[in-house]
């Protein structure tokens, strides 16, 4: 039942939790992307792996592919060009820590981009901070990987952030620039202008 006039504690309220439940839903769904996009980079791994012991050749990914969705006919992901992705994907992205701490943030979409538009490892890593740093959609990532934004910008990147940042670091930094007060910057300033007119 409706209240006849809506106290204000109740809209604040009201306000407050639409926000929490909002940004549970988003985490959700990050923590979701983020299992799916591991999950793919494990069968990934595995495929290599098995390849590479057994000696399995390209079929068993169509072997592979059919097995999965007879198992799980209303699951989608397993087709066999997107299992030759997932092999892909665990053989450009070796260690598995850049794929938890950068890559999971991203969808597949955007990560099958990057597979299949930029070769170099170091640029593709570049990309996907910058995604996630961002929050670029897929077309914005495609975007500035076909602008070439890592050669316009990405070799002009320092570690200012980082170093600057770090505990303890902008302490040391900052403890060794001179500090003046206002009024001896304005001498300073005054002594420089009047000894360039003489």
């Amino acid at each position: 039942m409706p209240l006849q006039t809506t106290p204000p504690e109740y809209l604040e309220w009201l306000r407050n939790l639409k926000g929490e439940i909002q940004q549970a839903r988003h985490r959700a769904a990050l923590a979701v992307n983020s299992e799916l996009i591991l999950l793919y980079w494990r069968i990934g791994r595995e495929i290599l792996e098995r390849q590479a012991t057994h000696g399995w050749g390209a079929r068993v990914i169509d072997q592979l592919a059919a097995d999965l969705h007879s198992e799980f006919p209303d699951v989608k992901g397993f087709s066999p060009r997107n299992l030759k992705y997932m092999r892909k994907f665990a053989q450009e992205w070796g260690d598995s820590a850049i794929v938890q701490q950068v890559v999971a943030q991203l969808p597949w979409g955007q990560n099958v981009l990057l597979l299949d538009s930029v070769p170099d490892e170091a640029q593709r890593l570049w990309y996907a901070r910058a995604a996630v740093e961002h929050g670029w959609s897929r077309n914005i990532l495609k975007h500035q990987i076909e602008t070439k934004l890592y050669d316009r910008q990405g070799r002009a990147i320092t570690n200012f952030t980082s170093t600057m940042t770090s505990p303890g670091r902008c302490r040391s930094i900052c403890s060794r620039i001179p500090t003046f007060s206002t009024s001896s910057r304005l001498q300073a300033m005054r002594t420089n202008d009047i000894s360039r007119r003489h």
